[in-house]
């Protein structure tokens, strides 16, 4: 047993692993909310939407810069203690957001809790996979991203609904509560995991590897394609499929749901072959969404599809996590955040795209564009599945897991 797993033992994985889930959970509902209520903060400061929309776009930097960074200042600490940490400086950055009235304060409070949520999520998968035998770390990577999952598929819808009584600063209050709630329960359930050895010039090396960055080269170009699609599904549905009010929201909630599924399954595959599991998905997710451009038109061919693209496609987030930790080895530590970096690069990515194919060539070609960019994702999938950890960990990093 390792010098982890033996500081552990005296906790339920089980209960752990929930805690980390939830404390997840909690910061994906606060990340995600302002979308929902982005009008009426608008309104409140005096500033335009697309101004407001500086609010999204600096939660998705805090994550995808900020995140790497305070990981590599934190690496030789407990686990444990980051953990609490992060979730203190979540709760003050959303308290900002309650009591403040200056917009450049706001920006700045998002993109310090998206830094601290990169962080936590990172660290979360390091303490998951230190209290779970080697051959169950992607079962727990799958409790722990599924967090996020839930959170965008039940979390959001509800707590833009809670806006419409409490106002958005009360939604915002309501989760600080339910941070304190999973600060709670990290205090007394959440053991204590010692930190690497290694300081950040140690890591680097190897989380920075070419066999790391072919992986999150693959993890930018899922969500890339993911998003393509996702992100024009709304005018997709309503212009294509012929879909308008609260059945549109039915069709993106069973989407949702089938998401939380698909990032609940996969961890059983990421165990059993993860690199084969991103071969297959991949191949699966472009399927659906050439399947979502030649059906789009049929209502009920298109809510089958969506449901099989939202399993497909986040089946594949526990391998992907768990593939850039093994093959990072002894730099496992540093590259537990780099997953989500690049997950917001291909977003962003993923946005832009299809937003220039949909001012261009209509509703329908998103899917298209999404499909096409799917297709290099298979490739890469099987490209990166020859990939293999470095030998050294096998001597110095008992805690590397094996894909």
């Amino acid at each position: 047993m390792s010098t982890q797993q033996a500081t552990s033992s005296r906790n339920s994985p089980t209960l752990v692993l929930v805690t980390l889930f939830f404390g997840v959970f909690v910061m994906g509902c606060a990340e995600l909310l302002v979308v929902g209520v982005l009008d009426l903060i608008a309104a409140d400061l005096r500033v335009s939407v697309s101004a407001a929309g500086a609010l999204v776009t600096s939660f998705a930097l805090g994550i995808a810069i900020g995140g790497p960074a305070v990981t590599m200042l934190t690496m030789k600490m407990n686990r444990r203690t980051v953990l609490i940490g992060a979730i203190i400086v979540f709760v003050l950055a959303n308290l900002v957001l309650v009591v403040a009235s200056d917009f450049g304060v706001f920006v700045a409070a998002r993109f310090v809790a998206g830094a601290v949520e990169g962080l936590f999520i990172g660290i979360a998968f390091v303490t998951g996979m230190s209290i779970v035998p080697p051959e169950r770390a992607g079962r727990a990577i799958s409790m722990i991203i599924s967090g996020v999952t839930v959170s965008a598929a039940v979390g959001v819808p509800l707590g833009t609904l809670a806006s419409q009584g409490l106002g958005w600063r009360g939604s915002f209050t309501t989760i600080i509560v339910l941070c304190v709630v999973a600060l709670i329960a990290t205090v007394a359930l959440v053991p204590s995991v010692p930190g690497t050895g290694r300081g950040a010039a140690g890591q680097a090396k190897y989380a920075f590897a070419p066999r790391v960055l072919a992986m999150l080269s693959l993890n930018v170009v899922v969500f890339a394609s993911l998003y393509t699609a996702l992100t024009y599904i709304v005018p997709f549905l309503r212009n294509v499929t012929g879909v308008t009010g609260a059945v549109v929201s039915v069709f993106l909630f069973a989407y949702g749901l089938a998401t939380a599924v698909g990032s609940f399954g996969g961890g059983r595959f990421a165990d059993r072959n993860a690199a084969g599991t991103l071969i297959v998905a991949t191949t699966g997710t472009a399927i659906a969404l050439l399947a979502l451009y030649f059906v789009g038109s049929i209502p009920i061919l298109v809510a089958l599809v969506l449901l099989a693209w939202g399993m497909l496609a986040m089946s594949m987030a526990p391998s992907l996590q768990l593939r850039v930790l093994t093959l990072a080895g002894p730099g496992g530590g540093l590259a537990s955040s780099l997953p989500a970096s690049a997950v917001n690069v291909g977003i962003a990515a993923g946005s832009a795209a299809g937003g220039v194919a949909i001012s261009d060539f209509g509703p329908s070609s998103p899917m298209l564009t999404g499909a096409i960019i799917a297709a290099i994702g298979i490739v890469l999938a099987w490209a990166t599945s020859y990939l293999k950890p470095p030998v050294i960990e096998q001597a110095t990093e008992p805690a590397g897991r094996p894909s």
